[in-house]
């Protein structure tokens, strides 16, 4: 029974909310899309329904695991993604373009999305482990390898949005960490020679067309133009309060392309209007500021760096996804997290939520820390 008060007593109720608040959104949203198609079915609903499910058992199961352990296995969570990585170019199944997914059955699952949660483990292990209050060129060097040779894997399949979410998480990382001196000068430079590298070589002909569309939204509305207009007329329409749950007629009529997914965002901003999206992004901010409050009151580097890149990959998704959807990103299809019809992203969320609150079940304030060392 003290177990089950211990429990009740440190866990961390407002993530879990936070968290679960946008998840039944996504549902609702997601319910009311595909009633309105001429052929409804609802099997998307009920897979996002069951992934959120499994989310909710991996938190509790989670909190309940000394997060600590994971320091241990930061090496071998690293080439366990990098297998998985691999192994998705030769037996995974193409989708829109992209050889990214496992499928069995009906279910699929998109190892990408484990894999920028061992990447975080990796580079917390090995910050935490090598570096004390600043990166020497050596680690950097060798976390930049790391981070290398995902972003490669994940540009064959070809993955840009997901190529740009491990390589934004490892900036953050080593921003947090503390650069190495003269890494202000170097780091854009290279930058710039690998951007030219990537546009000229590495890019397919549609990605760069979502990239020049981007710049100039006019060149091509009706070809690689037209979501990213839908998208923008679906949030324009509905001003200030939305035209009500199920009322979006952008989603409902079809004129929205994949309005259940990539621009779910966009459905939401019709359907509750400008409050309900700033009170969407209200609520991942606040999941954001939970993580980094543990990590601020964390008693090691490692849960920091962990937390704080943890926090990384959520605040990028959401700016990358959110940002395509009102016209001031390029369209990257990456997920809208918890909210977008998208299984693998879903589940991982709630692993990174998991992760939080086995924080938080052990954690001690730095307050208390302070009173128990006089």
């Amino acid at each position: 029974m003290k177990r089950v008060f211990d429990f009740v007593e440190h866990f961390d109720w407002v993530l879990l909310i936070a968290a679960l608040a946008p998840t039944a959104l996504g549902l609702v949203t997601i319910y009311g899309i595909s009633i309105s198609q001429e052929q409804a079915g609802l099997f998307t609903f009920y897979k996002q329904l069951v992934a959120a499910g499994i989310g909710l058992v991996i938190v509790v199961g989670l909190a309940m695991i000394d997060y600590r352990h994971l320091r241990s296995f930061g090496l071998v969570s690293y080439l366990g993604g990098a297998a998985l990585l691999l192994l998705v170019l030769f037996f995974g199944e193409t989708v829109r373009g992209t050889q990214g997914w496992f499928r069995l059955g009906n279910l699929s699952f998109q190892p990408v999305e484990i894999a920028k949660i061992t990447l975080v483990l990796y580079l917390a292990t090995l910050f935490s482990r090598y570096a004390h209050g600043r990166l020497t060129w050596r680690v950097f060097g060798t976390s930049a390898g790391a981070v290398g040779l995902y972003a490669a894997l994940i540009l064959f399949q070809p993955d840009f949005g997901s190529a740009m979410v491990v390589l934004g998480v490892w900036a953050i990382l080593c921003l947090f960490a503390g650069l190495p001196r003269w890494a202000w000068l170097i780091i854009p430079s290279v930058c710039l020679v690998l951007s030219l590298l990537l546009w000229n070589f590495g890019l397919k002909p549609y990605q760069r067309d979502r990239l020049t569309t981007f710049l100039n939204p006019q060149t091509d509305i009706r070809g690689s133009g037209y979501n990213a207009a839908q998208a923008r007329i679906a949030i324009g329409s509905g001003g200030w309060f939305g035209k009500g749950i199920g009322e979006g007629s952008q989603a409902r009529l079809r004129f929205l392309p994949e309005a259940a997914t990539d621009f779910i965002f966009a459905v939401i901003g019709e359907e509750l209007g400008f409050v309900g999206l700033a009170l969407t992004l209200g609520l991942f901010l606040l999941i954001i500021y939970r993580y980094l409050r543990l990590a601020y009151d964390s008693e090691d580097d490692f849960t920091a760096l962990m937390l704080v890149g943890l926090a990384g990959i959520l605040l990028i998704h959401v700016v990358v996804n959110g940002g395509m959807n009102m016209g001031i990103m390029p369209i990257t299809g990456i997920p809208m997290p918890l909210l977008s019809a998208a299984a693998s992203s879903l589940v991982v969320t709630f692993i990174t939520v998991g992760f939080a609150e086995s924080v938080a079940m052990r954690r001690r304030s730095k307050s208390g820390r302070e009173k128990a060392s006089e």
